[in-house]
C-alpha cells in the first residue's frame, strides 16, 4: 500500500530537513528519502566536525550540531524519514500526481516531488598519486569524525576550498603542524577564510603550499612523503603523519538522470520564482540545481526551500488561497509548531 503525502522530498541534508518545515508551516505533509544511513547528507556523512560560520544567528557551529538543531525544529510537522533507500521508480501520473517507489520497495502517492539531493550519490574526489595503492590507508582522510585523532600531528591538508580552508583553521590550534598543499595561489573558498589562512601562515602555525603531487611514498616511521612540483617546476617534498583530502565531490545523479528533467552539467535548471524544474510538479532545492547567480550556500537553500513549499502549495492545492504569516504572531503558525496557548 502506497503513502499518500503531499510532497516526497529526496535528500534528507540540511536543506532537505528544512524543507519539512516550510512545507510544515503551510500545513503540507511531507515524506524524506536518503541513500545515506543518516540524516544530514554531506554534513553528516563527510564533515560532521566542521565548523560552519555563515549560518544566520550562529557565529560557529558544528556540521552536526546543525543537523540536529534542524532535526528538532522539524518534529511537530512529524515528517516521514526512509533512510538507507535510493528511488527506483518515478512516474507524473495523468492525474498530476507521482508515484515514487524505492529500492526498500516503500511506495509513495505524492502530490508533488523536491529534490534537495546535494550533488547527488556523491562520492569525494580521491588521492591518485602514483604510489597511492602502498600507502597506510588508515591515514589518508576524506572527512573529519574524530578531530582528537590529529592532535600533536603533522597534517598535510589537500585542496583549496571551505572544507580545506576551515579544517587547516580549526587543525592549526591541536596539530604539530599543518602544511595546506593547493594546485594554485588562488583558494576558492570563502575570501575571509583564506584571509584568516593566511594571517596563521604568518604567525607559522600554517604553511602554504603551492603545487601538484607526483609520486606518494611512506616513511620509514610509518608516515606519509608527497614528492611535489610547484608552480615553477621545481621538486620538492612534505612529510605528514596524516593526510586530509578535501578536493570535493564527484557529482552523481544516479537514477534522477533518468527522469527526464532538463539537466545542465550535471545539475537541475530551475525558475527562481518556485524552483520548479522542467517536469510540472517536480521542485530542486539547493546544491542540486542551477539558474543564473546560483551560489552554492546552506543559506541559499533554505532560501530556496521557503519559496518552492509555496509553488508546491499552488501545485498541489491550486484553489486555495495563498498568503503570508508570520511565526512570531499568526495563531495558525502556532498551532502547526505546537506553541498554541492552550
Amino acid at each position: 500500500m502506497s503513502i499518500q503525502t503531499d510532497a516526497v522530498i529526496v535528500g534528507a541534508g540540511p536543506v532537505g530537513l528544512f524543507q519539512v518545515f516550510e512545507l510544515g508551516l503551510l500545513g503540507l505533509k511531507a515524506e524524506l528519502i536518503d541513500s545515506l544511513p543518516q540524516v544530514g547528507g554531506q554534513c553528516a556523512e563527510l564533515y560532521p566536525e566542521k565548523p560552519i560560520y555563515d549560518i544566520p544567528a550562529w557565529p560557529v557551529i558544528g556540521a552536526q550540531e546543525l543537523v540536529d538543531k534542524l532535526i528538532e525544529q522539524i518534529e511537530p510537522f512529524h515528517a516521514g524519514i526512509h533512510l538507507g533507500q535510493r528511488v527506483e521508480k518515478f512516474e507524473r501520473r495523468d492525474d498530476g500526481r507521482f508515484t515514487v517507489v524505492t529500492s526498500a520497495g516503500t511506495e509513495f502517492d505524492a502530490g508533488a516531488v523536491i529534490i534537495a539531493a546535494g550533488l547527488g550519490a556523491f562520492q569525494p574526489r580521491k588521492l591518485k598519486a602514483k604510489g597511492t595503492d602502498e600507502l597506510d590507508a588508515g591515514r589518508i582522510h576524506y572527512r573529519v569524525t574524530e578531530r582528537e585523532r590529529f592532535r600533536g600531528k603533522r597534517l598535510l591538508i589537500l585542496g583549496g576550498g571551505d572544507s580545506a580552508l576551515d579544517w587547516t583553521m580549526d587543525l592549526a590550534e591541536i596539530a604539530e603542524s599543518v602544511e595546506l598543499i593547493h594546485r594554485r595561489n588562488e583558494y576558492r573558498g570563502a575570501a575571509a577564510s583564506a584571509e584568516k589562512v593566511r594571517a596563521l601562515a604568518a604567525e607559522g602555525k600554517v604553511r602554504e603550499r603551492q603545487g601538484i603531487i607526483t609520486r606518494a611514498e611512506s616513511t620509514d616511521d610509518g608516515g606519509i612523503r608527497f614528492d611535489m612540483m610547484d608552480l615553477e617546476r621545481n621538486k620538492f617534498s612534505v612529510d605528514g603523519d596524516e593526510v586530509l583530502v578535501f578536493w570535493g565531490l564527484a557529482p552523481d545523479l544516479g537514477p534522477i538522470a533518468e527522469w527526464g528533467l532538463d539537466l545542465e552539467k550535471k545539475q537541475i535548471p530551475v525558475d527562481t520564482e518556485k524552483f520548479q524544474t522542467s517536469v510540472e510538479g517536480v521542485f530542486a532545492i539547493g546544491d542540486v540545481n542551477t539558474y543564473p547567480g546560483k551560489k552554492k550556500f546552506i543559506l541559499s537553500g533554505f532560501h530556496e526551500a521557503a519559496l518552492a513549499a509555496f509553488g508546491v502549495q499552488k501545485y498541489v492545492y491550486p484553489e486555495q488561497r495563498q498568503f503570508v504569516q508570520y511565526t512570531t504572531t499568526s495563531p495558525i503558525m502556532h498551532k502547526r509548531l505546537g506553541v498554541a496557548d492552550d
